[in-house]
C-alpha cells in the first residue's frame, strides 16, 4: 500500500509526531541495589571496594544467564578484550587476526599485549569478518583471530572454528553489541575459546558508565585471564608467592557489579524485546520492494540488534544515501547514515603510533613479517556505503515499528526510480 503525503523534509507532516520512547535502562531495581552497598559501607564504617560478595555474585549471574562457565568483571569492554588476549598467553610478535569493522578498542589491546594486528575483509552482506576472509591473512606467525559480531549480528562460527582448528589457532569473540544474540542455538561468546563483553552505558546490560566481562567455559583460560586482568595475582595457584605475570589493574568494583547484577536480571527481557521488534521490522520489509532491506544475516541465527542494520540499493533511488537518511530522520525516525568504524583507516594504525616513534611492533627487528600494517578492507568499506542504521531498543513496540517501516516506505517511494 502506497504511502501518500510530502516528505517532511520538504515541509510535509512526519510519519512520527511523538519523540521515540526513551530507553530507560537505569531504575529502580539499580538504584535500590547501589543504595544497599551504600547502606552497608555506612553501617559497617567499611568503604566497599572490588573483588568482594557483589561482584562475585554478579559475576556468577552472568555465567548463568551464559549457561555456565566462568566470568571475569573488568573495567571496560576494552579491557575485557586486553584481558582475553593476556589470556592466551601469546608470545610477543605473535600475530592475531582482528575485525575489519569494530571500535579501536577491540584492536588496541593486541598491539598492548605485544603482537601485531593483522586486520581481515568483511563479508560484503554485512559488517562482520568471515572464514573465506580469515584465511588468506594467515601466516606461520598466526596464533589467534578475534572476531566481533558488530551490532548483535552473529558471525558464521562454524567455519571459523574449523580453520581454527585446522591452523591451532586461539578464537576470541568479541560480544560488545551482542549480548543475548545466537548462532545456531547456541549464545554468542560460547563458541570461541574465550570472550569478552562491553557492558558500558550504551550497550544491551551495563554495569554503570563503563564495565566489561571476560567469559569463558575453559577454566584454565579463566585463571589466566583474571590474572592478567589484575596485575598477576595468583589466584587460584598453591604455593606460589607474588605476582606470576605482568598485568595492569583491569578490575571492576563492587559499587558497578551491584548495578551489573540488577541488569543482568533483565537481559533475557532486554535482549528478547530487541530481538522482536528487529525480527518485525525485518520481516515487514523482506518483501515490500522497496530497495530496503535489514541486512542479511547468518542462516539459524538470531540477533540481539544492538542497532538495526539497513541496506541500501542505490540503484533503485533517485538520490544517494546521505540525502536518503535526511529525509528518514526528518521523519521522525532514529537514523545514522554510516557506521565507518573501521581501525586499519585510523592514524594510530597507519602511522604506527603506538610506542612513540619505534613503530612496534611492525618495526621490530625480531618480527619477521611484513614492516607496514596488513589489513584488507575493500569489502568491509564497500558494506558501510551500502548499508545505514537505525537506532532501537527493547522499549518499542507496535507503534514504533509500525512507524518506522511506514517512514521507510514513504522516502523510498518518494524517491524511487
Amino acid at each position: 500500500m502506497a504511502v501518500e503525503g510530502t516528505l517532511a523534509i520538504d515541509g510535509g507532516a512526519p510519519v512520527r509526531q511523538t519523540p521515540m520512547p526513551s530507553r530507560s535502562l537505569i531504575g529502580q531495581e539499580e538504584k535500590d541495589a547501589a543504595m544497599a552497598l551504600f547502606d552497608d559501607a555506612i553501617a559497617s564504617g567499611n568503604a566497599f571496594g572490588y573483588g568482594g560478595p557483589p561482584e562475585q555474585k554478579y559475576e556468577q549471574d552472568f555465567a548463568d544467564y551464559m549457561g555456565g562457565g566462568y566470568a571475569d568483571a573488568v573495567n571496560s569492554g576494552t579491557n575485557a578484550v586486553f584481558a582475553a588476549v593476556g589470556a592466551l598467553r601469546l608470545d610477543a610478535l605473535s600475530e592475531v587476526i582482528c575485525p575489519p569493522i569494530t571500535d579501536c578498542g577491540g584492536i588496541m589491546p593486541v598491539v598492548l599485549a605485544g603482537c601485531v594486528p593483522v586486520v581481515s575483509d568483511a563479508d560484503p552482506r554485512s559488517f562482520n569478518t568471515a572464514a573465506e576472509y580469515i584465511e588468506p591473512m594467515i601466516s606461520e606467525r598466526t596464533r589467534a583471530v578475534i572476531v566481533a559480531h558488530i551490532c548483535g549480528d552473529a558471525v558464521d562460527m562454524d567455519p571459523v572454528l574449523e580453520l581454527a582448528r585446522k591452523h591451532d589457532l586461539y578464537v576470541v569473540e568479541d560480544c560488545a553489541q551482542s549480548h543475548g544474540a545466537s548462532y545456531k542455538g547456541q549464545p554468542l561468546g560460547t563458541l570461541g575459546d574465550i570472550a569478552a563483553f562491553s557492558t558500558m552505558f550504551g550497550k544491551h546490560h551495563c554495569t554503570g558508565g563503563q564495565g566489561g566481562i571476560v567469559y569463558t567455559q575453559n577454566e584454565e583460560l579463566h585463571w589466566w585471564g583474571r590474572r592478567f586482568a589484575d596485575r598477576g595475582k595468583p589466584f587460584n595457584m598453591e604455593g606460589t608467592g607474588g605476582n606470576v605475570i605482568a598485568g595492569i589493574n583491569c578490575n571492576l568494583n563492587d559499587l558497578s557489579a551491584a548495578i551489573g547484577s540488577a541488569q543482568v536480571a533483565k537481559l533475557n527481557m532486554i535482549t528478547g524485546n530487541r530481538n522482536q521488534v528487529g525480527n518485525a521490522i525485518r520481516d515487514a520489509l523482506v518483501d515490500a520492494g522497496l530497495g530496503i532491506t535489514v541486512g542479511w544475516q547468518v542462516p539459524d541465527s538470531e540477533s540481539s540488534y544492538w542497532f538495526l542494520r539497513l541496506h541500501f540499493a542505490a540503484e533503485r533511488f533517485s538520490v544517494d544515501k546521505n540525502a536518503f537518511c535526511s529525509a528518514l530522520a526528518a521523519e521522525g525516525i532514529p537514523t545514522g547514515a554510516s557506521y565507518r568504524a573501521i581501525p586499519a583507516e585510523q592514524p594510530w594504525f597507519q602511522n604506527k603510533a603506538c610506542f612513540g616513534n619505534s613503530g612496534f611492533p611492525w618495526d621490530c627487528s625480531d618480527y619477521q613479517g611484513p614492516k607496514d600494517p596488513q589489513y584488507q578492507i575493500t569489502n568491509a568499506i564497500e558494506s558501510i556505503e551500502a548499508h545505514f542504521r537505525i537506532t532501537i531498543h527493547e522499549h518499542y513496540g507496535d507503534q514504533e515499528v509500525k512507524d518506522i517501516v511506514t517512514a521507510i516506505r514513504k522516502v523510498a517511494e518518494t524517491y524511487a526510480v
